[in-house]
């Protein structure tokens, strides 16, 4: 009997070790991923496809967990103001912080003026041009294109907004149901439970994909790129790194109390495989999960996450920033304050909707730069050949901005357990690496989901 008793509690230990080794493997593909790409480039661009395909594997989960997180959340709440409330506030601060990354990218691009003295060639403008047929959407089909074509198509085009839409409606029809939808958000909870199992199981070809992806971008870009370029690279990666720690972090302290240290301790794992693939959707199935763990109330979560995944896009205002200012430095036709400022709200409008998937913020710069000043779009091919690695950064911004921005939200709509944020953060209440879900029921810290009922799911894991 004692031995027994003693060694019950060893077994969640020794599977989290388990999670550990892979994330351990991570950081060592990565570093044998550049090394490759260094010493054989050529073959290192072929092996482009395996970091491609595991984020290709990720973005897969992400349609039905982000309709089951915001169905199950709005489904469970009693009263739809709530969930309008959470949705205007995220979308008014989603707007300032935009703003604001957009006023620091334009005071560190006029100080460092990195692009004077670089010689636009031919090849570069061709090359320039070339990205101007990447995707390039304007406002009017932007906002079109939120609605799918049928409710079937959301899930299957991958697109994270009409996933969003057809959520929202299935979660208040549900709600306007009563007790009639309980059943049904019974058995999407199940479902949920199965998505992040499958999603925990790919997480184990991570390795694999980190380094084909590093590797791959190491061989094409090369170092000749890095160093020709290395201002503009260091000054956009300390600018996102002063917005985060000093903005972010200074706000997360101020509103909700939260150090912006312990939380991104918290998020470690995420940040690590978005480093790894240049990808921040890489990580936004598993930043819903954590965020779920970390106290903050489901509609929050669902509202929040999925919408600042196309509206909160600090790292990529920066980056369009300092960016735009480089080529027309670049160009020999630098920009007053004057035209500054209208090509930047210009942007502003024109990115939303660039998802954290690497290549989208350049796209949409040239779109921007296409639509409102076409003389300067032959001088993004300048930047072609690192923007890779500036891609890094803009997901890292990214995620990160989503990631306070959901404690925020949460603190000021008040569907935040700050008990339970303590325990969380100060490790006394281990993420579920295995699947990814507080199935035991340790996460009650959301009134929305205590209003689901889970017999179903209690009754199994007491069998189990």
């Amino acid at each position: 009997m004692t031995s027994t008793a003693a060694t019950a509690p060893a077994e969640p230990k020794a599977k989290r070790d388990r999670t550990h080794y892979l994330y351990i493997a991570v950081i060592i593909a990565v570093a044998l991923g550049i090394a490759v790409g260094l010493i054989a480039p050529d073959f290192a661009t072929e092996l482009k496809p395996l970091g491609t395909g595991f984020v290709n594997l990720i973005k897969m989960m992400i349609s039905p967990i982000i309709f089951c997180t915001i169905v199950l959340g709005i489904g469970s709440v009693r009263k739809a103001a709530k969930v309008g409330a959470v949705g205007g506030i995220a979308l008014v601060y989603f707007t300032v912080m935009s703003v604001v990354a957009l006023a620091i990218g334009l005071v560190v691009g006029n100080i460092l003026d990195p692009g004077t003295g670089l010689a636009v060639t031919d090849a570069v403008k061709e090359t320039g041009q070339a990205q101007v047929d990447a995707e390039a959407k304007s406002t009017v089909d932007f906002l079109m294109g939120i609605i799918p074509t049928t409710i079937v198509s959301a899930f299957t085009a991958g697109e994270v907004l009409q996933t969003l839409l057809v959520a929202l409606l299935c979660g208040f029809a549900l709600q306007a149901m009563g007790n009639a939808g309980q059943p049904v958000l019974r058995g999407i909870e199940h479902i949920q439970r199965l998505v992040f199992r499958v999603l925990a199981m790919i997480m184990w070809a991570a390795p694999v994909g980190a380094f084909g992806a590093i590797a791959a971008v190491t061989g094409s870009a090369g170092v000749d790129a890095l160093k020709s370029l290395a201002v503009l690279m260091l000054g956009f990666y300390t600018t996102c790194v002063l917005f985060i720690f000093l903005v972010l972090g200074t706000m997360l302290r101020v509103v909700s109390g939260v150090n912006v240290f312990s939380l991104f301790k918290y998020l470690g794992r995420e940040f690590l495989l978005i480093l790894s693939t240049s990808s921040s959707e890489s990580a936004l199935p598993r930043l819903i999960a954590k965020m779920e763990h970390l106290g903050v109330s489901k509609p929050v979560v669902g509202i929040t996450v999925p919408t600042g995944y196309s509206f909160n896009l600090d790292g990529t205002m920066i980056y369009m920033t300092m960016a735009s200012l480089f080529i027309a430095d670049a160009m020999g036709t630098p920009m007053s304050i004057g035209e500054q400022i209208p090509l930047l709200l210009f942007l502003l409008v024109a990115s939303k909707g660039a998802a954290g998937v690497s290549g989208a913020g350049l796209a949409t710069l040239a779109g921007g730069l296409q639509s409102h000043k076409p003389a300067l779009v032959d001088g993004i091919g300048l930047i072609v050949g690192i923007d890779r690695f500036m891609s890094e950064a803009r997901a890292l911004t990214n995620f990160a901005g989503n990631a306070v921005a959901t404690v925020l939200i949460g603190t000021w709509t008040k569907e935040i357990d700050r008990g339970r944020v303590d325990e969380v953060l100060a490790g006394r209440a281990p993420f579920d690496e295995k699947t990814l879900l507080d199935d035991h029921g340790t996460a009650g810290s959301d009134d929305a989901r205590a209003e689901v009922p889970e017999q179903g799911g209690e009754k199994e894991l007491a069998k189990a």
